[in-house]
């Protein structure tokens, strides 16, 4: 059988003890083309450059005729 803990572990001591385990924030670095925020060292979601070299083919959406009637 493995060791087991004698007493219970308070909540503010296990609180302590995984004071580090938390999720962080993305850091972000602006896209050099477009000036929008990215991830570091991934291709533009916005203009889809990399390195200053365009890698992704972005589509723009068709927006309808908006004549007026």
């Amino acid at each position: 059988m493995p060791p087991l803990p004698k007493r219970k572990y308070p909540k503010s001591r296990q609180g302590k003890r995984r004071s580090h385990l938390r999720a962080d924030a993305p850091g972000l670095v602006d896209c050099p083309q477009c000036r929008s925020p990215r991830l570091p060292h991934n291709a533009c979601p916005v203009c889809g450059t990399y390195k200053r070299r365009q890698v992704l083919d972005i589509k723009t959406p068709e927006l309808p005729d908006q004549r007026p009637s």
